[in-house]
């Protein structure tokens, strides 16, 4: 009985984990930029600059 408890306890951890860790991803908070023809993309002013040759 102790061992039937063990096992079903390890399956429903094991069944909700992956669950838990897809919920702490911040997916929804990434965004994409996309610049105009001739600019790119600079992530220290986070802003679109010209591209310079």
């Amino acid at each position: 009985m102790i061992m039937t408890l063990k096992i079903a306890l390890t399956t429903a951890v094991l069944a909700i984990a992956p669950g838990l860790a897809v919920a702490q991803c911040e997916w929804s908070k990434q965004v994409s930029m996309t610049c105009a023809a001739g600019t790119v993309y600079d992530s220290e002013s986070q802003s679109c600059v010209p591209v310079s040759s």
